[in-house]
C-alpha cells in the first residue's frame, strides 16, 4: 500500500490528508506535528488507514511526503530530515517530496534538503478537505509514473491545474487566499440581510447558495462574468443598483489590490 506521509498537520496539511483519506483507493496515511495532539486528533477523525508518528518516520518511509510547515520553518524541518533522505537515495529508494510552503521554489527546497530529489510544488486551498479544491502544481521533469500517482492521490480533493512555477504565487493569491475573501464577501453579504431584517442563519444560507450556484454557473456555462452579470442587471432595476454602490466603493480596484498584495507577500518569502 502506497505510505503518504504529512509533516505538519495544519488548516492545509490537514484538509489534504483528509481528502487522500476520502479517496477510492485506499492509502497508508502517516502524520505528524510538532503539537503531537493535533495530530492525533487528525488521526482519530480520519481512521484506521491513519497513525500518529514523527518526522524521521515519514522521511524514512513515505513514498509521499508532503511538507506543510512554514515557509519561515522549512529550512530547520528539512536539516533535520535531511540525512535520512539522502540515506534512502543512496540506496535507490524512489520517494517524492510535496512542498506547499509560500514562496519557496523546487530549486530551493531540493537545496535545504541538500539533494536532488523528486519534488513537486504545490499550492492547495481548504476546500479541499470536502473535494472542492483547486490545487495548483508545479514540477522540474519528474517520473511520468511518478507524477501519475500524484495526480491520482489528489483526485479527492478536487481540481488540478498544472503551471509554469514563476506564475504560481500569482495563482495562489487567487486560489489559495482567495477562499479567505469570498469568506469576507459572504460575511458581508449576509450581514447586509441582517440589516435589513433577516434572521442571522438564513442570511448566511442565502449568501452561501448563491455563491456556490453563481460560481457553477460560471464554470458551467462558459460565459464571461461580465455577461453573467449583465443578464442579472434590468435596466433600472435593484440589481444594477447594488452594482452601482459597489463600484462607488471601489469594489474591484480592492479586491485585485488584494491579490496584488498576496502576491508580493509570497514573493517576500524567498
Amino acid at each position: 500500500m502506497t505510505k503518504v506521509g504529512f509533516i505538519g498537520t495544519g488548516n492545509m496539511g490537514g484538509a489534504l490528508a483528509k481528502a487522500v483519506a476520502g479517496a477510492e483507493k485506499d492509502y497508508e496515511i502517516l502524520l505528524a506535528n510538532r503539537t503531537r495532539e493535533k495530530a492525533e486528533e487528525l488521526a482519530t477523525e480520519l481512521g484506521k488507514d491513519a497513525a500518529v508518528t514523527d518526522n524521521a518516520e515519514i522521511a524514512a518511509s513515505a513514498d509521499f511526503i508532503f511538507l506543510g510547515v512554514k515557509p519561515q520553518m522549512m529550512a530547520e524541518m528539512l536539516e533535520g530530515i535531511a540525512p535520512i533522505l539522502k540515506e534512502r537515495k543512496n540506496k535507490g529508494e524512489s520517494f517524492t517530496l510535496i512542498t506547499m510552503a509560500a514562496g519557496l521554489s523546487i530549486e530551493r527546497i531540493g537545496e535545504i534538503a541538500k539533494g536532488d530529489y523528486s519534488i513537486i510544488r504545490i499550492m492547495p486551498n481548504t476546500p479541499a478537505a470536502i473535494g472542492e479544491g483547486m490545487i495548483l502544481y508545479a514540477e522540474d521533469g519528474i517520473d511520468t509514473a511518478v507524477l501519475d500517482s500524484f495526480t491520482e492521490l489528489m483526485k479527492g480533493a478536487g481540481r488540478l491545474a498544472k503551471l509554469p512555477e514563476k506564475l504560481i504565487d500569482a495563482g495562489s493569491a487567487v486560489s489559495g487566499c482567495g477562499p479567505a475573501f469570498v469568506y469576507m464577501f459572504i460575511e458581508a453579504l449576509a450581514d447586509g440581510g441582517v440589516q435589513a431584517g433577516l434572521p442571522r442563519a438564513q442570511a448566511y444560507e442565502l449568501a452561501e447558495q448563491t455563491l456556490i450556484g453563481s460560481a457553477k454557473l460560471a464554470m458551467l456555462s462558459g460565459k464571461h462574468p461580465g455577461e453573467l452579470k449583465d443578464a442579472v442587471c434590468s435596466s433600472g432595476g435593484t440589481t444594477i443598483e447594488g452594482v452601482r454602490t459597489l463600484e462607488e466603493g471601489g469594489f474591484r480596484g480592492i479586491v485585485m489590490d488584494a491579490v496584488i498584495a498576496a502576491v508580493e507577500k509570497n514573493q517576500a518569502f524567498k
